[in-house]
């Protein structure tokens, strides 16, 4: 099977959630190519030609690629599908709304959140916000996949850059358009990626409580989350919401405070090495899968963690 797979990158340098991309497509077999969308980014495409597994790189170079929009992407790649089985994308809005376009104008087979490969037609994806895990089998000849990147091994290693290939873009679709982006600046860890991640929940109360939870995570060296409800409760940015309907992540250590733990919650947390929660409910759902639970005040707990754990080493 000839499978493609759709970059991530942020113009300048590929993002570590390609190599998760690339482990998991290596499972199905080779050819493997890599499809580079973005303007001015022949750099990120020579990048991406050097890593091991991959047999070709597409280049769509092109201003639309700045700021694409679901419907466009859609359209690239129905142009591009015919000569692939299968394509691979990271579960992310953009591809979560361009997929299933493509897909029922190929008739082809649509699946999303997947977080394991069993075989070129056989799939894992998580149902009812990851209570349950279910095996996916496709019957037809085209597959478009969304994956989840922290729930597979990355690729290693280099190869000798393989070619690199210029492709016709596709004329825009204009019915849709992103007005403008807000990004947050930090010097933390991206959440996504991060090591450590100290998120709050609605126990912590109110907006300037998270103060604490910002201390920890710095002097953990470690990235500041969010459950919906500390969310929805003004206490939290959107975008450090963790969980179904935010982002998912995959820390060594997930500390949680205050999070009761909704299945909603869970299902972004499921990949993390070692959870720690507190709560001063003890029948808080979350400790049910904690590795360590601390029943009591999370405005006790925080201030001696903070004081008896070792400050992370910069070891950059």
């Amino acid at each position: 099977m000839t499978t493609l797979v759709i970059a991530e990158h942020d113009g300048a340098q590929i993002d570590p959630s390609t190599l998760n991309l690339l482990g998991a497509a290596s499972q199905i077999g080779d050819p493997v190519q890599l499809l580079v969308l973005g303007h001015d980014c022949a750099a990120v495409a020579q990048a991406a030609a050097a890593l091991a597994g991959v047999s070709q790189v597409l280049l769509a170079d092109n201003p639309q690629w700045v700021t694409p929009s679901a419907e466009t992407l859609a359209r690239q790649i129905e142009a591009l599908m015919p000569a692939y089985d299968l394509l691979v994308a990271a579960h992310k809005m953009l591809h979560r709304g361009a997929l299933p376009r493509a897909a029922a104008r190929l008739r082809a087979a649509y699946l999303s959140d997947v977080v394991a490969i069993e075989s070129a037609h056989r799939f894992v994806r998580p149902m009812y916000a990851g209570s349950v895990l279910a095996r996916m089998e496709t019957q037809s000849a085209m597959t478009l996949l969304t994956l989840r990147p922290t729930g597979f091994a990355p690729a290693v290693g280099t190869q000798g850059a393989c070619p690199v290939v210029d492709v016709a873009t596709v004329t825009p679709d204009h019915r849709s358009r992103l007005e403008n982006r807000e990004t947050m600046g930090s010097d933390r860890p991206d959440l996504s990626r991060a090591r450590v991640v100290v998120a709050a929940g609605r126990g912590v109360g109110a907006r300037e409580h998270m103060a604490l939870i910002e201390q920890l995570a710095d002097h953990l060296g470690g990235a500041v989350g969010a459950s919906r409800a500390a969310v929805d409760a003004g206490f939290a940015p959107n975008a450090i919401q963790i969980g179904q309907t935010g982002k998912s992540v995959a820390p060594d250590v997930y500390l949680a405070f205050g999070i009761s733990g909704a299945i909603q919650h869970l299902a972004g947390i499921k990949d993390a090495g070692f959870i720690v929660a507190v709560n001063k409910d003890p029948d808080a759902p979350i400790f049910s899968i904690a590795d360590v639970g601390f029943v009591g005040d999370l405005f006790d707990v925080l201030p001696a963690l903070t004081a008896g754990l070792p400050a992370a080493v910069d070891t950059a």
